[in-house]
């Protein structure tokens, strides 16, 4: 209720200055009494999955807290768990303003932020300092824009060792379309050896810290079904934990005319709802069983968690439907799930 009044004064600021505001805020007043303006008491709806026992199935996607300065707060609003990221080994600024659109009329959002963060060293500092968030903690890793792709991997390794002892679980992201070339890292050869030297490093750091840290690939929506086959069996054939469905669409069909639709960058939000659905379900059958599925786009209510769910989604995500519905989102999913 709270933040159907707030809404109309928030869409009046520029995309980017209303995401600064509201971090700004989240990470300032959490520990003050005016947390009561978000958190909330959510039933148990406890699940299990990659060996991690989560509180409800969910969960906070990456980008919206890129350094981890409110895991707390994201908290205190009911997710079972929460994605910080994406962070890159040294600090960048990401791509030139403007780069953070909304599509009011289809309740969607335009990004080209180009992983912009303070790097994985502020992350980690950020995510020792969230003592009280009881949830599953994910990190999102990624690799600098002036990294060339052929050394991407070293990258990925960087963040996750840093990371590994901190994290539930990681999420590799090689699916933004906002970082030139990073989706080439989803074919063929290149894939292979990015999830084989992972695991391997995975496999190090268990020992290393006596932990085991499940990895995770977020992979894009713009596969081919052929695609998604290929894909799945490299997952398999590599042993990884899980796999999150999808990161953002290049795909324009449904906000055809809409202010801004032209501006380069990723799409999310509503429009991307029904491509996700079908991206999963496909996964599904490709995987037939072998790892769980965090299923993420376009879910704004119930209904679109439901759906993700039946599709063969393990856990689901949102992002946008926040930015839209607002925590209250959170607990009406929850409560229905």
């Amino acid at each position: 209720m709270l933040y159907r009044l707030a809404r109309p004064a928030i869409f009046q600021l520029d995309p980017e200055k209303a995401h600064d505001l509201t971090i700004n805020t989240l990470s300032r007043y959490h520990h003050t009494p005016l947390r009561f303006l978000y958190s909330q008491q959510l039933p148990p709806r406890p699940v299990t999955v990659m060996g991690l026992n989560f509180n409800n199935p969910v969960g906070l996607a990456a980008g919206l807290d890129k350094n981890g300065e409110c895991i707390e707060a994201f908290g205190a609003m009911g997710f079972g768990f929460v994605e910080v990221g994406t962070v890159t080994p040294r600090p960048q600024p990401g791509n030139d303003k403007p780069r953070l659109f909304r599509i009011i009329a289809a309740e969607g959002i335009i990004n080209r932020m180009g992983f912009n963060n303070q790097g994985v060293d502020a992350l980690v500092e950020n995510v020792k300092r969230a003592k009280n968030f009881d949830g599953v903690l994910g990190i999102n890793i990624g690799k600098n824009k002036d990294t060339p792709i052929e050394q991407g991997t070293d990258d990925y390794l960087a963040c996750m060792r840093k990371v590994y002892p901190h994290a539930d679980y990681i999420a590799v992201n090689i699916s933004s379309p906002n970082t030139p070339g990073l989706r080439t890292l989803q074919y063929g050869e290149m894939f292979d050896e990015l999830l084989s030297t992972l695991k391997a490093e995975q496999a190090h750091l268990a020992d290393t810290h006596d932990k085991y840290v499940p990895l995770t690939v977020k992979i894009a929506p713009d596969l081919s079904e052929d695609e998604i086959q290929q894909v799945a069996q490299a997952l398999i054939r590599h042993q990884i934990d899980g796999v999150i469905a999808i990161n953002t669409t290049l795909e324009r069909s449904l906000v055809d005319g809409m202010p801004h639709y032209r501006e380069a960058g990723g799409l999310s939000g509503r429009p991307v709802q029904l491509k996700s659905t079908e991206v999963i379900r496909q996964l599904h059958r490709a995987l037939d069983g072998a790892m769980p599925i965090i299923g993420v786009g376009g879910i704004d209510s119930v209904t679109a968690a439901r759906e993700k769910l039946e599709a063969g989604a393990d856990l689901v995500q949102v992002y946008s439907g926040l930015i839209y519905q607002g925590p209250g989102l959170i607990k009406q999913i929850v409560r229905h799930i």
